[in-house]
């Protein structure tokens, strides 16, 4: 397949949202994110997430066909066959990696166990998803489970703020994702689900009052979500796409609040800059 097809089914302008999943993931694990590691990591989850991608196309192929004949399975510019190929792999390569940091570090193969449970929530929402009343849910998990895999890196008894932005995160996703399967219709039908992003607005809320300079990021969050429910609610034209690209890219601004909350600010504006880097990169790469 070429590149621009390549990038394309693995929505990679999304990638910098797994990138701050997998820094904040280590500063709330207690890891320094300066560390070799670090980039192993983020290679991991990089593959984890643009081959769950592929698996998605590869799986939903024949509904495609019938709903999105633009995209690339069925529009013939490559095989279903080689798309299947190629997402497994990545979800391989994401274990093994996973596998070599922890035998390189204090965890042992509990990074790779981490791996494999991220690996079978993604293979499982891939397969079952589009009939699926709870597949919000599972997508959540998925996200979940990256900070799960990341942390096990670093110690085997996953601290409470970690368990917490996962969950956290879980409940954004949940919202996000009960938006984004509502694009192909142009409008939101129900609106109730939506309510899962108040969970992360009220849990940046609470950070903000322990960790002051988490404000910043917290009133940056606040201003994309209002923005985003907006464009739910006014049900125009393009506005639901929008919103869920932009909500896909706020993962990083929610991130930033988890890492100014454990007072890495740095990291925070690398966070935010990653959420910028997104919203560009959905320009040229479709982010659904």
């Amino acid at each position: 397949m070429s590149w621009q097809i390549a990038l394309r089914l693995g929505r990679v302008s999304n990638v910098p949202t797994v990138w701050t999943n997998t820094l904040a993931a280590i500063v709330l694990a207690g890891g320094e994110a300066t560390a070799w590691s670090t980039l192993a990591l983020l290679l991991a989850t990089s593959l984890a997430y643009v081959g769950g991608m592929y698996l998605n196309d590869a799986f939903d192929a024949r509904i495609d066909a019938r709903e999105r004949p633009e995209r690339p399975i069925p529009s013939g510019v490559v095989s279903r066959g080689t798309v299947f190929g190629a997402g497994f792999a990545m979800l391989g390569g994401c274990i093994v990696i996973l596998a070599f940091v922890g035998i390189s570090g204090p965890t042992g193969f509990w990074p790779a166990l981490g791996g494999l449970a991220l690996a079978s929530a993604i293979v499982f929402y891939d397969w079952y998803h589009k009939a699926n009343p709870l597949s919000p849910a599972f997508m959540g998990l998925c996200r979940a489970l990256v900070y799960v895999a990341v942390g096990l890196a670093f110690t085997t008894a996953l601290p409470w703020p970690l368990i917490a932005a996962a969950i956290v995160m879980l409940c954004y996703i949940v919202g996000l994702t009960y938006a984004a399967k509502q694009e192909s219709l142009g409008r939101v039908e129900n609106l109730w689900p939506l309510a899962f992003l108040a969970v992360p607005w009220v849990y940046g809320l609470w950070l903000s009052t322990a960790m002051p300079i988490a404000i910043v990021f917290f009133i940056l969050f606040s201003v994309l979500i209002g923005w985003a429910l907006r464009l739910l609610l006014r049900r125009g034209k393009g506005d639901v796409p929008t919103a869920v690209v932009t909500l896909i890219a706020g993962v990083a601004l929610l991130d930033a609040i988890y890492l100014a909350g454990e007072g890495a600010t740095g990291w925070a504006v690398v966070a935010v800059v990653l959420f910028a880097v997104t919203r560009g990169a959905q320009r040229y790469i479709p982010g659904t």
